[in-house]
């Protein structure tokens, strides 16, 4: 299922809360998945992974303030 996955870009959610998030799955094996951000590259073990998402579409702000 992860494999399918690999090379797109997600947010990977953990068991603990946390979420690792605008970065690329980068390689996938059995115990391990290695995730590439701007800024650092993770080896995370899957065993730490609640779910993995990936953003289909922008998600729309709110308007903030007064219409008049």
């Amino acid at each position: 299922m992860l494999a399918s996955l690999q090379g797109k870009e997600v947010t990977i959610h953990f068991i603990d809360g946390t979420c690792a998030s605008d970065g690329v799955l980068d390689q996938i094996d059995d115990k391990y998945v290695k995730y590439l951000t701007q800024y650092q590259t993770l080896v995370i073990p899957i065993t730490s992974i609640r779910t993995v998402s990936i953003d289909i579409k922008e998600k729309q702000s709110n308007r903030v303030g007064f219409a008049p």
